[in-house]
C-alpha cells in the first residue's frame, strides 16, 4: 500500500481510540483495529503485524496507568512476563506454519462458558483474596501465562477476557485483574511485535499514527476504569465476551 487518503487516515485514528478505549480494560480491541485496518487497504499479513505495533504502545499506556494506580500486582506478574513473552514469540512463529482458523469453535466455547460464569457469580471480583502463590497456583498460572502468550501471538482475539477470567480464579478484584492482565498483554504484544518486525509485516507510518491514537485512548479508557471500579469493567467485559463471541461464530457461518 503505497497511498492512503485522508479519510482513511482519519478512520485510523478513530477506530484506533475506541479500539485502545475497550482493549484497555477487558481486550477485544482488535475488533475495530483490525478491521480498520484492513479497510485502509493493508494485506492481511501487514494488517497483523501493524496492528501488534499499534497494540503494543496501546497496552504500555494502560499498563503503566494501572501501575501507577497501584492497581499491578508487581510480585504475582514479574515471574509471569517471561513466560507470556516466550509464548507470544512461538505462537507467532508457528502462525507462519499452521493456520489459526480451527481454534474458532473452541474461542466461541471458552467464552461462552466464561461469560456465563461470571453473570453468575454476582458478586465475584468485587474483593481481592489473594495474598501469595502456593506451588500449585505458581505452577497452574505459569502454564496460563504462556499458553496465553502463545494464543495471541498465534491467533489472539479475547486474550484480553482470558487473561482476566485467569486473574479473577486466582483471587484478584476486577481492577487488580484487569492491570494484571494489561500487564502480561503488553509482554505478548511486545514478543508478538518483535516477530513481526523480523519477518517485515508491518506498516510503520500507519501503525504509529494508529499508535498515537491508541495512547490516547488507552490512558482515557485505564483512567475511566479505574475511578468507576467493578461496576464499569464486569459489564463491559461481559459485552467485550459477547462481541467476540458474535464476531467468532459468524467467522465460521
Amino acid at each position: 500500500m503505497d497511498h492512503i487518503s485522508i479519510g482513511m487516515l482519519m478512520l485510523v485514528v478513530v477506530g484506533g481510540f475506541a479500539a485502545a478505549f475497550v482493549d484497555a480494560v477487558v481486550g477485544g480491541g482488535g475488533l475495530i483495529s483490525l478491521p480498520v485496518l484492513l479497510t485502509a487497504g493493508l494485506p492481511p499479513a501487514a494488517a497483523l503485524g501493524t496492528n501488534k505495533l499499534a497494540g503494543t504502545l496501546s497496552s504500555l499506556t494502560s499498563t503503566l496507568s494501572f501501575f501507577a494506580s497501584g492497581h499491578v500486582d508487581v510480585r504475582a506478574v514479574r515471574g509471569l512476563i517471561p513466560l507470556s513473552l516466550l509464548g507470544a514469540a512461538a505462537g507467532t512463529l508457528t502462525l507462519r506454519h499452521v493456520p489459526s482458523g480451527f481454534l474458532k469453535p473452541m474461542v466461541v466455547v471458552m467464552l461462552t462458558v466464561i461469560a456465563v460464569y461470571t453473570l453468575l457469580r454476582r458478586e465475584w471480583g468485587e474483593r481481592a483474596s489473594f495474598v501469595r502463590f502456593t506451588a500449585s497456583t505458581a505452577w497452574l498460572t505459569g502454564i496460563a501465562a504462556f499458553a496465553l502468550g502463545f494464543y495471541d501471538g498465534f491467533f489472539g482475539p479475547g486474550t484480553g477476557s482470558f487473561l482476566i477470567f485467569a486473574f479473577l480464579l486466582l483471587g484478584c478484584d476486577f481492577v487488580k485483574a484487569a492491570g494484571n492482565a494489561k500487564a502480561l498483554n503488553f509482554a505478548s504484544n511486545l514478543a508478538s511485535l518483535a516477530t513481526f518486525l523480523v519477518l517485515g509485516s508491518v506498516h510503520y507510518a500507519v501503525g504509529l499514527l494508529m499508535g498515537a491514537a491508541m495512547i490516547a485512548g488507552s490512558w482515557i479508557g485505564s483512567r475511566f476504569a479505574i475511578r468507576r471500579g467493578r461496576a464499569y469493567i464486569k459489564p463491559l467485559f461481559l459485552v467485550v465476551c459477547a462481541l467476540l463471541i458474535g464476531k467468532q461464530l459468524l467467522d465460521l457461518l
